[in-house]
C-alpha cells in the first residue's frame, strides 16, 4: 500500500448571457406577458405561513416553436429567463489508495433553465494533483475501463457495475418536463474518461431539473508518488438563448 491520499471538492459555476430579452406583445398603450386560456388561475396566494401560484383548468402547457418563434405555455410561465444549476455534494475524502484494487467516489448535480435553447456542462479542472511536487493523475483521454495498479483518473455520468459506482439520470418531475442528457463520451456504462474543457452534459431546449452523477475512479502504480493529491471539480453549465 502508497501512501496516497486523494480529496475531492465539488465547484458550480452557471453562466447567462447578459443581453438576454424575452418578446412580449406591445404596443404604446398595452403590454402584455402572459395570456391565459382556462377556467381561473392566481399567481399570489399566500399568508404568515405560505405562498403559492394556483392553476384550474389549463388547456396546454409546455413548449411550441418553430425556425421562427418560441411559446411557453401554462399559468404559471415567466418571462424571465434563467439558469439554475446546483451541487447537492462535496468534499469527499477517499483516504488511502492502493495499487490491487480501483477507488472510487460519486457526487451529484442538477441543472435547470427555463426561456432558453437549452445549457451545456463542462468540466474545468485539473486532474488530481499532488500538493508538495505538483505531479498530475494520468487521464485516459477516450472511453476505457478501470485497471488497477495502472495510474488513472477518469469520470462517467452512468450507472456502473464494474466497478459499481454512480446511478442513471433523474429526471424531475419525469421526462415529459425534463430533458437533460449525457455528453455520448461519458455515458458508457464502466468505461471512464477524463479531458479538461470537455461538455459533459447538455439540454438542446428549456427543461426542468435533471439530476446528474457523476461517478469517479483513481487508480494507482507502483511509480504514483506517494503525498497528498487534490482535486478539485469545477463545472461550468452555460445556457443557450
Amino acid at each position: 500500500m502508497k501512501l496516497i491520499i486523494i480529496g475531492i471538492s465539488i465547484l458550480a459555476l452557471a453562466i447567462m448571457p447578459a443581453s438576454v430579452l424575452a418578446q412580449s406583445s406591445s404596443s404604446p398603450n398595452y403590454r402584455v406577458d402572459q395570456t391565459i386560456f382556462g377556467t381561473g388561475g392566481e399567481t399570489n396566494l399566500q399568508s404568515a405561513g405560505f405562498r403559492s401560484r394556483a392553476t384550474v383548468g389549463e388547456l396546454g402547457i409546455g413548449e411550441l416553436n418553430s425556425a421562427n418563434f418560441r411559446a411557453f405555455a401554462g399559468f404559471n410561465t415567466t418571462d424571465e429567463p434563467f439558469i439554475e444549476f446546483v451541487v447537492t455534494g462535496n468534499n469527499i475524502d477517499l483516504g488511502y489508495l492502493d495499487t490491487s484494487q480501483v477507488t472510487t467516489a460519486q457526487g451529484q448535480f442538477y441543472v435547470r433553465a427555463w426561456q432558453a435553447g437549452g445549457y451545456s456542462v463542462t468540466t474545468d479542472a485539473d486532474p488530481p494533483t499532488n500538493a508538495t511536487n505538483g505531479h498530475q493523475f494520468a487521464t485516459p483521454s477516450t472511453a476505457t475501463g478501470s485497471s488497477p495498479g495502472t495510474e488513472q483518473f477518469a469520470i462517467n455520468l452512468v450507472e456502473n457495475t464494474s466497478p459499481a459506482v454512480g446511478e442513471g439520470l433523474i429526471q424531475q418531475p419525469d421526462a415529459s418536463y425534463s430533458f437533460g442528457e449525457v455528453a455520448s463520451a461519458y455515458n458508457q456504462a464502466d468505461n471512464f474518461l477524463y479531458n479538461k474543457g470537455d461538455q459533459i452534459a447538455l439540454s438542446t431546449e428549456s427543461t426542468s431539473v435533471t439530476l446528474y452523477t457523476i461517478s469517479y475512479i483513481f487508480n494507482i502504480s507502483n511509480a504514483t508518488p506517494a503525498g497528498q493529491y487534490n482535486f478539485e471539480q469545477i463545472l461550468v453549465a452555460t445556457g443557450r438563448y
